[in-house]
């Protein structure tokens, strides 16, 4: 049986329509998947956070697995005034969001107040890895952290790392 121009257009056009309809049903269930993880400010739940940073701030999770290699991840992190992140990198790229107070950072291998540039409310900073910075918080202040796992740290001075004094109790 051969297919008119007729017929091998209706075809296209069906097949078209299936394709059309089953990406619409795609659309349909990741806007639900969308709605469904949709993060009002308070639903946010902070803890004490690890001792990857010096004690006294608190981390939220958000979305993905920080420490999962390949995951895209996006977290929280709340400082007291005055908390200081001694000079460290990361193996990957760190994206760095002001969401509340002000945070304040600097560039080098040693922490240096003088030299820390302020970032307020809303503002962003991209850090490539292996970069190495600083910072600071004045007011309590929270910072969004996104980036794709697996994330680390690792302090230019291993003296300042937390994980070493907290082994070493």
């Amino acid at each position: 049986m051969k297919l008119r121009p007729f017929g091998i257009l209706l075809s296209a056009a069906l097949i078209s329509s299936l394709r059309l309809a089953a990406d619409e049903t795609k659309t349909a269930k990741k806007s639900a998947t969308m709605a469904d993880h949709i993060i009002t400010p308070d639903m946010v739940k902070f803890a004490a956070g690890p001792p990857v940073l010096p004690a006294g701030f608190e981390l939220a999770s958000l979305d993905g697995d920080m420490m999962k290699k390949g995951s895209e991840y996006t977290v929280r992190l709340r400082f007291p005034d005055g908390y200081k992140i001694p000079a460290h990198f990361h193996p990957g790229n760190e994206h760095v969001t002001v969401i509340q107070g002000a945070f304040w950072m600097g560039m080098g291998d040693k922490f240096d107040e003088a030299s820390l540039k302020e970032m307020p409310a809303g503002g962003f900073h991209s850090i490539p890895k292996g970069v190495h910075h600083y910072g600071m918080a004045k007011g309590q202040t929270v910072i969004q952290l996104h980036g794709v796992g697996a994330w680390g740290i690792t302090y230019v001075n291993p003296a300042d790392d937390p994980r070493k004094k907290s082994a070493g109790k």
